[in-house]
């Protein structure tokens, strides 16, 4: 309950001068205390970073530019050459915009399939679990070998490279790689399970698909990834 509090008076408080530098404080506990506990990358500190925008432009020129020269409007000249720096930024900006939303434009449950999940807005949406099996099959002989994960990835490799179906593709393209540099030209076929949120395990990409053979495609959906059915 105390987070959404927080959620929804830390604006207000840091807009009001006499409680920005408390807000601020507080601010800087509850995020440290995400970074530490939930382990959630950048976020926190990027968090942080944008309560630069809520203290006067002085304050913040006193802490960090206080040995830079300040000059007024009057001082201040333009390049010849700005309008290239808006366009540029006016791309960047839509860029910034358009990416994060791009898996409304993906078919499937974001959830279930994590395209466009990277670089978006979605944070500590799901949690998954679930169990996989890397079959090798010499296209020569015929020969299958069922992948030890332990001598090719760490535990956390591991969790990504049996719930993730980028880091599945990736994980077969290595492995093809490996065994190719030991001569073998060969398949690999995927059998994985996963729970999303407390879910019943469901297949999560085709077992008859050759996962080494199928290029990735970034901008449209994946057909080897298989519908989450509800």
């Amino acid at each position: 309950m105390g987070w959404y509090f927080f959620d929804g008076l830390i604006v207000p408080l840091l807009l009001f001068k006499p409680t920005r530098k408390w807000a601020f404080i507080i601010s800087i506990g509850f995020h440290l205390f995400n970074s530490i506990v939930f382990q959630i990358g950048i976020f926190p500190y990027l968090a942080l970073a944008f309560y630069l925008f809520f203290f006067p432009p002085k304050t913040i020129r006193n802490i960090f530019l206080k040995s830079r020269t300040f000059y007024d409007g009057a001082e201040v000249k333009l390049p010849n050459f700005q309008n290239i720096y808006i366009t540029l930024f006016s791309i960047y900006f839509v860029f910034q915009i358009v990416l994060p939303l791009r898996h409304h434009f993906f078919k499937g449950d974001v959830l279930w399939t994590e395209e466009g999940h990277r670089l978006s807005w979605r944070m500590m949406l799901r949690a998954k679990y679930g169990s996989v099996t890397y079959t090798v099959k010499d296209k020569a002989t015929g020969t299958k070998t069922v992948v030890l994960l332990d001598d090719y990835l760490t535990k956390k490799q591991q969790r990504s490279a049996s719930t993730k179906p980028d880091v599945i593709w990736q994980f077969s393209q290595y492995l093809k790689a490996e065994f190719k540099r030991n001569g073998q030209d060969v398949s690999v076929y995927v059998d994985c399970r996963i729970s999303v949120n407390g879910k019943p395990l469901k297949t999560l990409v085709n077992p008859e698909v050759d996962i080494a053979s199928v290029p990735w495609t970034p901008l449209h959906h994946s057909e080897w990834i298989l519908p989450s059915k509800k």
